[in-house]
């Protein structure tokens, strides 16, 4: 589905993305981990042709993202609520991408069903624009909104921020789901290192726009191994911390006094 070849990023001086080679099977469901400013972003970015890499490739379906658009018919993504047309209200906005699509408006009602746990009764019928929403119902917009088509790539950065627990339960579910009765290929991201556990069987470890782990996870078999990287990056920072402190302290005592007047 997904072929990453001899990919960077740069900017300025900092390296955003450099993977050597990378693939992604059909109907793979991966997690994306890292620390802020690991490149996940980035890399779903530079993947749907939203950014020009400074070298390398991805194709989708053997197609180079960047020479062709054919791959957008069947892909789907949320990264952030700029995807939005926000002076709309979320049934115009959900009746605009079905239309995109080729749907019509029975068929986007259909399609809406399987959301209702999630949306709650919060997102339709409120008569007000999705820029009057608050974040947790943007995301949520967002998410059915890359659904809506039935995607066979579905590609969501972090889709668990700004949701309460229960409407965090019910998205795992549905992606779950929607990765095995239509055979998808799905990537999140997330920060939340349980939900990621939870839900992929593959996850790949990110640090500083470098997959440096890539960990078949089963029966939530990777939640202790990327617990430990965490914790050891943690003390690393504490220890490296504890250390500047002290060479800061040593160089206080060795200044020499300032004579007094």
């Amino acid at each position: 589905m997904i072929e990453i070849t001899q990919l960077q990023k740069n900017f300025g001086t900092k390296k955003a993305v450099d993977i050597e080679n990378y693939t992604i099977a059909p109907g793979e469901m991966l997690g994306l981990v890292g620390n802020n400013g690991a490149g996940k972003t980035t890399l779903f970015r530079l993947i749907l042709d939203l950014l020009q890499a400074d070298r390398g490739t991805v194709s989708i379906n053997g197609t180079d993202v960047s020479k062709s658009e054919d791959w957008k018919n069947f892909t789907g993504a949320f990264i952030d609520d700029g995807f939005l047309i926000d002076y709309l209200t979320p049934e115009e906005y959900f009746y605009f991408i079905g239309k995109m699509y080729g749907l019509k408006k029975e068929e986007v009602d259909e399609r809406l069903k399987p959301f209702e746990r999630f949306m709650n009764g919060e997102v339709l019928g409120q008569k007000k624009f999705i820029r009057n929403y608050s974040m947790g119902n943007k995301q949520k917009i967002g998410i059915i909104s890359a659904m809506l088509h039935h995607p066979q790539l579905l590609i969501l950065d972090e889709p668990f921020n700004f949701l309460d627990p229960s409407s965090q339960a019910i998205i795992k579910h549905l992606l779950k789901r929607y990765n095995e009765e239509h055979a998808a290929t799905v990537i999140i991201s997330s920060h939340n290192l349980n939900h990621t556990v939870d839900i992929c069987p593959r996850i790949a470890l990110l640090e500083h726009g470098v997959i440096i782990r890539d960990l078949q996870n089963e029966n939530n078999s990777a939640e202790q191994e990327l617990e430990a990287y965490f914790n050891i990056r943690v003390e690393e920072e504490i220890s490296e911390e504890q250390h500047d402190d002290d060479r800061s302290e040593t160089a206080e005592e060795n200044e020499p006094a300032t004579p007094k007047p």
